[in-house]
């Protein structure tokens, strides 16, 4: 990482006092597991569960792909790691927990604003804020009180370059963000999502409203970018899954079905009805 990230490091942990324990935080941070889903129920509406008894490990470093048919709940577990999914009244989780770095994230000391600049998401439909390209970028850290100029400068330049848009638009950072193409819109999403140094990045099918040139702008981005974050993406695309991905889950009405390393996921499945789905028996 840059300087930039290292004075910044402190912004990235789980705030102090969320932590299940002193010595469950210090095993999460010394082992490779970053997010654990053990045995989690979620409905919508109470008494009609969408997912069912999940339970998986997401690893530090990786990226983790999500596939399997629509309606299947990939989407819905992605917004369950950052509380997304409280913004539905009647949303919830009704068995089991999830833990980030060891951290109840459901626990009720947790402050979910909190908890989202550590878990940043980047959505299906590129959605830049109606601002220049640097405020774009610089906004999540004015949200948080940073007002120094170099810092804003220096982090707007270090996002920017890590989400490979630099060299596109350095010299019209004052321009409106809602000017750019469809992928560089996205790539700027990325970088504003990057700047305020999150240890997780999900991305629900950030490719899916874009061409195939920026589709693989953005896949050669994903693969970067794990050097610095762990990424957890759902895709309908397996081709995609199989060129981004460390791992790889299948989902299937609710379930999970198997959850293994890609290469396996899509040479050698366990369950047949991840061979029917991969094979193009249904979906």
């Amino acid at each position: 990482m840059s300087t930039v990230m290292s004075e910044q490091e402190k912004e990235t942990q789980i705030p102090e006092g969320t932590q299940s324990s002193s010595s469950s935080s210090e095993n999460q941070e010394a082992s490779n597991v970053v997010i654990e889903v053990d045995d989690v129920n979620f409905a919508y509406v109470k008494g009609k569960d969408v997912l069912r008894n999940i339970s998986m490990e997401v690893n530090r470093g990786e990226v983790t792909a999500f596939i399997g048919p629509s309606g299947c709940g990939k989407s819905t577990l992605l917004r369950c790691f950052n509380r997304m999914n409280d913004l539905i009244p009647t949303a919830a989780i009704t068995n089991g927990e999830i833990r980030i770095l060891g951290t109840d994230i459901y626990d009720p000391n947790v402050d979910v604003i909190e908890l989202r600049k550590h878990v940043g998401m980047v959505f299906q439909k590129y959605n830049p804020f109606p601002k220049s390209i640097y405020e774009n970028v610089a906004y999540g850290l004015r949200i948080q009180g940073v007002a120094k100029k170099s810092v804003l400068d220096d982090t707007v330049e270090e996002s920017l370059r890590l989400a490979g848009l630099w060299e596109e638009v350095k010299d019209r950072l004052d321009a409106s963000g809602l000017g750019l193409s469809g992928g560089q819109q996205q790539r700027l999403c990325i970088a504003r999502t990057i700047a305020v140094k999150p240890k997780i990045i999900l991305m629900d099918e950030p490719c899916s409203a874009l061409d195939p040139i920026s589709t693989t702008t953005v896949e050669e981005l994903i693969t970067q970018l794990k050097d610095d974050f762990t990424i957890v993406i759902v895709t309908h695309n397996m081709q995609q899954a199989t060129r981004v991905s460390d791992r790889t889950a299948f989902f299937y009405l609710g379930n999970l079905i198997e959850m293994d390393e890609t290469t396996k996921i899509f040479n050698n499945p366990s369950k047949k009805e991840t061979e029917d789905y991969i094979s193009g028996r249904f979906g």
